[in-house]
């Protein structure tokens, strides 16, 4: 599959400022951004800066981000699910992962995180594709949001709407470890009825 990467992008007013949106994102316009040192939720700031970087090199990467005074202050990334996960059982080139999302703190509470999706379902290409997100309380930011885990996960949800991901069932064990995760799908209009099915079979493996 060629994988398009016409770039988008869109601007908010918000209390916090003027906010830039855009991506997908090149190698050559992440590197004039430093990333937001609060951007730590995974690793040091710096060193999830060049982790974005490589997503997207990656042929199907993508990288859309959150520009606040030429500072990047949120990101979402989509890749193919990683080759050791269960989503990579079978090989399917139209399926992709949102891998991670992220808002810096001081920035939360104003609907980035929902905006930052609905900028990457915008590029009509992305009809090609099955999105997946797998959401595990054992990920959330629970410490610093004072929520509890069912509140976050009624913001990870609306969040995950914004783009029209919606709760799907699956069998896979570490979504089912807990009730509260869950597996979030985006079917594009283009995604043909054979592809469909693979995914099904995907979703419930040796069911």
């Amino acid at each position: 599959m060629i994988h398009s990467k016409k770039t988008f992008s869109s601007h908010l007013s918000t209390s916090l400022g003027e906010i830039q949106l855009k991506g997908p994102m090149t190698e050559e316009e992440l590197k004039q951004y430093p990333l937001h040192s609060r951007l730590d939720s995974f690793r040091k700031a710096n060193q999830q800066h060049q982790a974005l970087i490589e997503i997207a090199n990656l042929e199907e990467g993508r990288v859309n981000v959150a520009i606040s005074e030429k500072v990047i202050i949120g990101y979402v990334t989509f890749l193919h699910p990683d080759p050791i996960e269960r989503w990579s059982t079978f090989y399917m080139e139209n399926l992709l992962e949102l891998g991670a999302i992220e808002i810096a703190p001081s920035y939360r509470g104003i609907g980035l995180g929902s905006k930052l999706i609905e900028l990457s379902v915008t590029d009509p290409f992305m009809e090609n594709y099955i999105i997946i997100s797998t959401e595990y309380y054992w990920h959330w930011d629970l410490n610093n949001s004072k929520l509890s885990v069912w509140d976050y996960r009624k913001i990870m949800e609306k969040m995950m709407f914004a783009g029209g991901l919606t709760p799907a069932p699956t069998n896979d064990p570490e979504i089912m470890a807990h009730p509260a995760n869950c597996l979030m799908v985006r079917i594009g209009k283009n995604v043909t009825e054979k592809d469909r099915k693979l995914f099904d079979q995907l979703r419930f493996l040796n069911a």
